[in-house]
C-alpha cells in the first residue's frame, strides 16, 4: 500500500526547510534509512532518511523548493502502484497525525484559489504576485503557478526571471538584483526581528589592555609549533566570561512571561561566518573544559559550520554568545542578542594604542569589546561589573591557565 512520508519535525521550534537537494528521483528503487533529500532548515543541512523500503512513486517537491513539517516529500509504494489522489488534509502542526476539520473551514486549495485573482486573461495570481510581475514586467500567461490550484504566486513570478537576474525596475533610477531571502539568512532576519521587538537592548563599550595575554600566548604558541590547534584569544575570553556569569548570574538567563529563568550551566555559543551567513554552535559544558580542548572544539565547529555538516543538535542550548568581528579588522558594533538569550559580548581588532600607564603614555594591546544586554533583567550598573569582572580576568591572564 502507498505510504506518503511526510517532512517530520528535525529539531525544535522547525516550521519548514528549503530542499538543497534530492537524492531520489521517481520510480527509484530505495531500501530503507537511505537518504531522499538534504534539507536546510533551521541553520544546518540535514539528511532526510526513507522510513522504507520500496519504490519511489511520485515527488511532490524540487530541488530549491521551500517544505513546510507535515507536507508529503514523497509517496513510496510498490513498483507500478497506482498513487492514490490527494485528501488535501488541513495539518495541523503536529507531524504524528491530523486532527478533523470542521466541516465549513475551508480546505487550503480553496482559501488560496479565494485570495487570488483571475484577470480577463484568463491567469490566476495572487494580488502580489500581480504586483511584483506589473513591476518586473513579466507576462503572467507565460508563468505555470505552483500555488494551489494552479495559482501563481509571486515565487513563481521571482523563479521566471531566473532567480537573481538584474531586472529594471523603475528605469529612471537603473536596474536593481532580487534575491530571495531563504536558508540561513532568513532565520537569522526572522531571529535578529524577534530579538529587537521582544528585549529592551542596550550595547556597553569598553577596551581591555591585553599586552600580558599577548606575551602569554605568543610563549605557549612558540612552546606548542608543533601543534594543530594554537590559541587564540577566544579560549581566554570564554574563560574569563564564564568566571564573570558565576558572579553575575542574570547575564545567563531568559524571559519566559512575568519571569526571568537563570539558567546554572555554561553553554557558550561562539558566531562563526559561513559563506551562507551567520551561524551559532555551542560549546557544551565550556566550563569544565580547558584553554585547548576549547580551542579545538571551537575549530571543529567551525569547520563543520562552513562546510554545513553540523549537527543541529550543536547549535542548540546556548546560554550565552560571543561573537567577534576582529579577525575582519573591525573595532567596536553593537551585536543583536541571540534569542531568547539576553546577552551577547563582541570582540573587536587588538591592536597597538597608547595608554596612560603609572603616568607615562606606553604603547599597549589593546581589545575593544562591545556588551548587548537586555535592559529588563539587567541594569547598567550590573553591566559594568560585569564586563569590569571580564576585563580584570583578561588583565591577569595567568589565572585563566587553570
Amino acid at each position: 500500500m502507498a505510504f506518503e512520508f511526510k517532512f517530520p519535525d528535525v529539531g525544535e521550534g522547525i516550521h519548514e526547510g528549503t530542499i538543497v537537494k534530492l537524492h531520489v528521483k521517481e520510480n527509484d528503487e530505495i531500501k530503507s534509512e537511505q537518504i531522499i533529500a538534504d534539507i536546510e532548515t533551521d541553520k544546518a543541512v540535514v539528511e532526510i532518511p526513507s522510513p522504507k523500503a520500496g519504490t519511489i512513486l511520485k515527488l511532490y517537491h524540487k530541488e530549491g523548493e521551500v517544505i513546510k513539517v507535515g507536507e508529503v516529500l514523497a509517496v513510496i509504494g510498490e513498483k507500478g502502484e497506482k498513487v492514490p489522489e490527494r485528501n488535501e488534509e488541513h495539518y495541523t502542526g503536529s507531524v504524528v497525525g491530523f486532527l478533523e476539520e470542521a466541516k465549513d473551514v475551508a480546505h487550503p486549495k480553496q482559501k488560496a484559489a479565494s485570495s487570488s485573482q483571475k484577470i480577463n486573461d484568463g491567469t490566476l495570481a495572487t494580488p502580489k504576485a500581480r504586483k511584483l510581475a506589473k513591476e518586473l514586467n513579466v507576462d503572467l500567461s507565460q508563468i505555470k503557478g505552483t500555488g494551489a490550484n494552479g495559482v501563481i504566486t509571486d515565487d513563481d513570478v521571482l523563479k521566471s526571471r531566473s532567480g537573481t537576474t538584474p531586472v529594471k525596475k523603475i528605469e529612471v533610477f537603473g536596474t536593481v538584483e532580487r534575491v530571495q531571502l531563504k536558508g540561513i539568512r532568513k532565520i537569522t532576519a526572522e531571529r535578529m526581528r524577534e530579538a529587537v521587538s521582544n528585549a529592551a537592548l542596550v550595547t556597553h563599550h569598553d577596551h581591555v589592555d591585553v599586552t600580558d595575554l599577548y606575551e602569554l600566548r605568543k610563549k605557549i604558541n612558540e612552546k606548542a609549533a608543533d601543534k594543530k590547534n594554537h590559541l587564540t584569544y577566544l579560549p581566554f575570553v570564554i574563560k574569563s566570561t564564564i568566571e564573570s556569569l558565576k558572579k553575575h548570574p542574570y547575564v545567563a538567563s531568559s524571559v519566559e512571561g512575568n519571569e526571568i529563568i537563570l539558567k546554572k550551566y555554561y553553554n557558550i555559543g561562539v558566531a562563526c561566518d559561513t559563506p551562507d551567513g551567520l551561524m551559532v554552535p555551542v560549546v557544551k559544558d565550556a566550563d569544565k573544559k580547558s584553554l585547548y580542548n576549547l580551542a579545538s572544539e571551537i575549530s571543529s565547529f567551525v569547520e563543520k559550520a562552513k562546510t554545513r555538516k553540523i549537527d543541529l543538535a550543536d547549535l542548540k542550548g546556548g546560554v550565552f554568545t560571543i561573537t567577534n568581528i576582529g579577525v575582519i579588522g573591525s573595532t567596536y558594533f553593537t551585536p543583536i542578542i541571540n534569542f531568547p538569550e539576553s546577552c551577547i559580548l563582541g570582540t573587536g581588532r587588538v591592536e597597538d594604542m597608547p595608554v596612560v600607564k603609572d603616568g607615562k603614555v606606553v604603547v599597549r594591546k589593546v581589545m575593544p569589546v562591545s556588551f548587548t544586554y537586555d535592559h529588563r533583567v539587567l541594569d547598567g550598573a550590573e553591566a559594568a561589573r560585569f564586563i569590569n569582572d571580564i576585563i580584570t580576568l583578561l588583565q591577569n591572564p595567568d589565572s585563566l591557565m587553570k
